[in-house]
């Protein structure tokens, strides 16, 4: 998979070029974010790991991915995640005419949601908000919808693999710039959860604090994390194999 190697500013200047010059193709860019668990399910699952070989952009998200690439010798230099990337696009940009469509979560979630974006970002404009549990009917309507609302920018948050799979299906259909999956950021904005003091987030220890406020979490981290590690480390071991194997006669 590759990994697009980008600070979180120069991922910030990407997307506002693609939303700037608004393409004619009627292709919608598609921007995901991997982290260990979704490496994890990549791993599992080949059809998923299509759909990440797929897009447009996948940012690297957390620690772990992190330390997968310097395992590969490739030093990312930012930790790049939606979370933090959806913010500041939008304050970076504010006032400028750009509006956004949000896509996900519970009715009553993401309702709760497009009011907090909405106070967070009076240099936005809200085209619209939609949850996220669609029949193949409701699905067509709402691309239609999406289309004659003209987001810049659509945000899916369906949880993986299910957006990045939604967005893969829609994307040829969808006049918007720029998709982003952006997986718990309606949560986040619709007060469900909290983001982890600053200093945990520097030592890569978010993930601690999420499990704490969703403990139907633990075993995606207590069982996924050392096992994503485990891979890294077969990973590692291969490489030096292989090596091996060419320097021997």
């Amino acid at each position: 998979m590759n990994i697009t190697d980008l600070t979180l500013v120069e991922a910030i200047d990407l997307l506002h070029e693609r939303i700037r010059v608004r393409s004619s193709s009627r292709r919608a860019w598609r921007v995901y974010f991997a982290n260990a668990n979704t490496l994890n399910c990549a791993c599992d699952d080949p059809d998923f790991r299509d759909v990440l070989n797929s897009a447009d952009h996948v940012f690297g998200d957390g620690t772990g991915v992190r330390w997968a690439a310097r395992a590969r010798g490739v030093h990312l230099r930012g930790n790049v995640n939606g979370t933090d990337l959806v913010p500041a696009l939008f304050a970076a940009f504010a006032g400028r005419g750009y509006r956004f469509f949000l896509l996900g979560s519970t009715p009553e979630l993401i309702g709760r949601a497009s009011l907090r974006a909405e106070a967070l970002f009076p240099g936005w404009t809200l085209a619209g908000a939609h949850h996220g549990y669609l029949s193949e009917q409701e699905t067509a309507d709402l691309v239609r919808h999406i289309n004659e609302a003209r987001p810049d920018v659509l945000l899916v948050g369906m949880g993986h693999p299910v957006q990045e799979r939604w967005i893969k299906e829609h994307a040829h259909e969808l006049d918007v710039p720029v998709c982003m999956a952006v997986g718990g950021l309606f949560e986040y904005w619709g007060g469900h959860l909290a983001r982890a003091p600053l200093w945990m987030r520097k030592l890569g220890m978010e993930w601690v604090h999420i499990m704490l406020q969703q403990p139907h979490k633990m075993r995606r981290y207590l069982m996924g994390n050392p096992r994503f590690l485990a891979r890294v480390a077969m990973d590692t071991l291969h490489q030096w194999r292989a090596k091996l194997e060419r320097w021997l006669p």
